[in-house]
Order: C-alpha cells, then structure tokens, then sequence
C-alpha cells in the first residue's frame, strides 16, 4: 500500500519520503522539512498515534493526516486530540486521500490566510503567525489544530460559529469527525484562555448552535 500511495502521490507533482516504520518515520521528520505528514496508525514499532504524540510533544506543527482502519468514534477523537490534522478510514481510495491531502496543504499553506500578529485572547497572547502562545508569560501547548480553530473564532469577534461550520472550515468536510469533536477541542481551548474554564467567559456557547468569542470589557 505504501508503494502505492508513493506512485500516485509522486504521480500528482509530490516529492515523497517513505519510512516503513514509526522510528523511521520519527527519523526522517527530524532531519528535515516536510508540508505534510501521512500516517498509519497501524505501524510497526510505534503506532501512528504515538508518532504523532512524539511530533506535537517535540514541537514539531507540520499537518498530520492519520490512516486508520479503525472506524470508532473514541480511536477517531483520540488521533485528533493529540494533534493530527484530518484520519482517513480504509478502505479509501487514491481519489479521496489526495482531496484530503489538498485540503490540508491549503489550510496550513503560506496563502491560507491573512497575517493576524499577536492578540489578547482572554489571559492569552497569541500569535497566529509564529503559532505561539503565552500565558502570564508561561508558553502554550497549543496543537496546529487548536491554533486553527482559535484562529477562526477570533477572525468573527462576536458572531456565532455553528458547530457544522467549523467542522468544514477548520476540518475541511462536514461529515466527520462527529460534532462532540469540536466540544473537545472547545474544552481544551477555554483552559488555555479563560480566567475560570468552568464558567467561561471568553469562548461562550451558543446553545444548540455553536459558539461564539468575545472580549470581555
């Protein structure tokens, strides 16, 4: 399958890598620069789950698309909590995985959008163009997907976002994950931003909707 996906791949115009382990993988993503990462979550040596743990653990941000043959909702959450990008469940085809690989390039490319500088996100600064993080001066943790989805609720100050909404937008489709998905990552935001993550007053819930940010006076 890797053979494969290489062929098609290179087929397309892209240069490709190919590791048949994770701590080959691992090695390769330490001794250079890649716009992307596709990743079987069912490798030898490490899983890709724990490769990409590694990757986000060490500071490395470069989008992460996971291949899966497991269909549950809990395996599907799990590999975007720990920073992948988008999961692609086999079977699929060569069709598919290049529309998702498209739709990450241009999400996470140079183009994908305007320049933001810092802003004061609750008890945050953030820099959405260096996807940095700071609280009380203390450095985030913050995943590529959470800079995302920040980013795309403070571009609309004010406005509701449907939970279908971000799921397009920030995930690329509106079918999956499943909307419990942007609740989690939700959760996880307001423990970076708000004063008290338990009573909100930063990221507020629209009931039924979706969610909104606001600047607190």
């Amino acid at each position: 399958m890797r053979a494969g996906l290489r062929d098609n791949l290179e087929f397309e115009g892209y240069a490709v890598d190919e590791a048949a382990d994770g701590p080959s993988a691992l090695a390769y993503l330490r001794t250079g620069r890649f716009d992307l990462v596709v990743l079987d979550v069912m490798m030898p040596g490490m899983s890709g789950f724990e490769v990409c743990r590694t990757l986000r653990a060490e500071g490395d941000r470069t989008p992460v698309l996971l291949l899966t043959a497991r269909g549950e909702e809990i395996d599907r959450v799990l590999g975007l909590e720990l920073g992948a990008d988008d999961y692609l469940t086999k079977p699929f085809s060569v069709r598919e995985l290049s529309a998702r690989i498209k739709a990450i390039l241009r999400r996470s490319g140079p183009a994908a959008s305007s320049p933001m500088g810092p802003r004061r996100i609750g008890a945050c600064t953030v820099d959405f163009d260096r996807m940095t993080a700071r609280r009380d001066g203390t450095p985030l943790d913050l995943t590529h997907k959470e800079f995302e989805l920040l980013r795309y609720l403070a571009d609309r100050p004010g406005q509701v976002v449907s939970r279908d909404e971000i799921l397009e937008r920030v995930w690329g489709y509106g079918e999956a994950p499943t909307t419990r998905t942007v609740d989690n990552f939700i959760l996880r935001l307001r423990k970076a931003v708000e004063p008290d993550p338990a009573h909100p007053r930063i990221i507020l819930t629209a009931h039924g909707v979706g969610y909104r940010l606001v600047t607190p006076d």
